[in-house]
């Protein structure tokens, strides 16, 4: 009798030790109110001039008062972010490790981190590699948020890896939203399209919320950047899809954009030797 009632009370202790353990697991992941994996396209069709212009575009934006407040005004009052710039499949440099950002001070901060960190440059553009990548991440931090979004910015499509409409249909299954910033970059090369937002919108974007921020060019990028970053951490998701840069000016009206293959298409006929600027069927 005396035996059972030791090895009870031993089953007990282990159960209660046991969920202990589990609540001191669950405690381990810090309460944010968003998960941000900012990813921005260093491919060949970005220029020293362009990558530098994207990156000051971010420190610019995080030294901005208003995502101070932004941030401020959460349930928790505090988010995590991390920082890569990448281009083809297999190459995606991470620029920052998770950080936390809960004042003012944290974010100027972060925004001296990114100013300190050299710019990377590479060549290929594989949007469905970073966001397999990225998706893989929120597995792996110490974050617990009720949004997790991968933002992506570029200046042309998909056209290394798989097909990103793939990876992107996994990453929304999987709750997280990919919100973007699309450079209609002027010049005609290969490595653009003309009204790319229309692209990212109906093949990159997806999830709760998720939208594209269209800049014109990368002059531009600054603005849009800021624009982006306190729409995501306020969660105030706009009523378009497709926003401009520029607060005041109204969203364009397209009928459609190109097939969502058309990066993969347009880098065949540049191997082909085609010249840029080549007509060819987008849909």
């Amino acid at each position: 009798m005396l035996r059972r009632l030791a090895l009870l009370r031993r089953a007990v202790l282990a159960g209660a030790f046991a969920l202990l353990g589990l609540q001191a697991a669950d405690a381990a992941d810090l309460a944010v109110d968003l998960e941000l994996i900012l990813a921005i396209d260093v491919s060949s069709s970005v220029d020293r001039f362009e990558g530098a212009l994207q990156r000051e575009g971010y420190i610019r934006a995080f030294a901005d008062p208003r995502i101070a407040q932004a941030i401020r005004n959460g349930q928790h009052g505090r988010i995590a972010v991390t920082y890569f710039e990448w281009s083809r499949a297999g190459l995606e440099y991470r620029i920052t490790p998770w950080r936390v950002i809960a004042s003012a001070e944290d974010a100027v901060a972060y925004a001296r981190e990114l100013d300190n960190s050299p710019i990377t440059s590479s060549v290929g553009t594989s949007i469905s590699s970073m966001i397999t990548l990225g998706a893989s991440l929120f597995a792996t931090n110490a974050f617990d948020a009720p949004r997790r979004v991968i933002d992506i910015s570029g200046d042309g499509p998909n056209s290394n890896g798989r097909l990103v409409t793939a990876a992107r249909n996994e990453a929304v299954a999987a709750d997280i939203t990919i919100n973007a910033v699309a450079i209609n970059d002027r010049e005609i090369t290969w490595f653009s399209l003309p009204d790319l937002d229309r692209y990212y919108e109906e093949c990159v974007i997806g999830g709760p919320g998720a939208f594209v921020v269209a800049a014109d060019g990368f002059a531009s990028f600054a603005d849009a950047i800021l624009r982006k970053l306190i729409l995501e951490i306020a969660d105030a998701s706009p009523r378009a899809f497709v926003i401009p840069a520029q607060f005041a000016q109204p969203p364009r009206a397209l009928k459609y954009g190109p097939t969502c293959d058309a990066g993969e298409r347009m880098l065949r006929m540049d191997q082909q030797g085609y010249p840029p600027g080549t007509p060819f069927n987008l849909r």
